[in-house]
């Protein structure tokens, strides 16, 4: 995989952290910097940490699936991806719960909920032989980056953006499951 499919990856996985970031900004009456470095660092922490410990379960059986790793990785991004498109449709509450508040008990469910799928592509990403190090590093920086935006883009703007994010994030997953079974078909 080349650096180009891990930013996709890493902007696909960003986009529910994208999201929550502007329902979180929607509920701040005034955003200072305090806020948006918490939120950059508790979803980017998080977007990092999840990929690593995925990495590490599905390299404790990866060779065990060798033959079809690649079936794995495809349903695995697929299933994320088509979560995300589902949810950019469906009717939800503009804040989904999240409010003025940015405490460890307020932004610990908050970080663990936009990561779970980042914990799925940590298994894909050790069937995929990649440098976890980098990978984490990039997945880690650019969700802390689209949080930071995204908080800002809520506090000016409001949710409108909110589907958009994870209907862009849903079709680059899925689409890098495509490529990715695509790839290992036709080898």
């Amino acid at each position: 995989m080349g650096i180009l499919e891990l930013l996709l990856i890493a902007v696909g996985v960003s986009m529910d952290a994208f999201a929550v970031s502007i329902c979180k900004g929607l509920s701040v009456r005034k955003l200072r910097s305090r806020h948006v470095f918490a939120v950059s660092m508790w979803f980017g922490g998080f977007q990092a940490l999840m990929p690593l410990i995925g990495y590490y379960l599905g390299s404790s059986f990866a060779d065990l699936v060798t033959d079809y790793d690649h079936w794995i990785s495809f349903v695995l991004l697929a299933l994320i991806g088509g979560n995300m498109i589902k949810e950019a449709f469906g009717k939800s509450d503009d804040t989904d719960g999240v409010c003025d508040d940015f405490s460890f008990k307020k932004m610990l469910p908050l970080a663990v909920a936009t990561s779970i799928d980042a914990l799925a592509i940590g298994v894909s990403l050790a069937f995929l032989k990649v440098n976890i190090w980098i990978s984490v590093l990039v997945i880690g920086a650019m969700t802390a980056a689209f949080s930071g935006v995204g908080i800002i883009i809520g506090n000016q703007f409001g949710a409108r953006y909110k589907s958009k994010a994870e209907l862009a994030g849903g079709i680059i997953l899925v689409i890098m499951g495509l490529k990715i079974l695509v790839e290992h078909l036709m080898a």
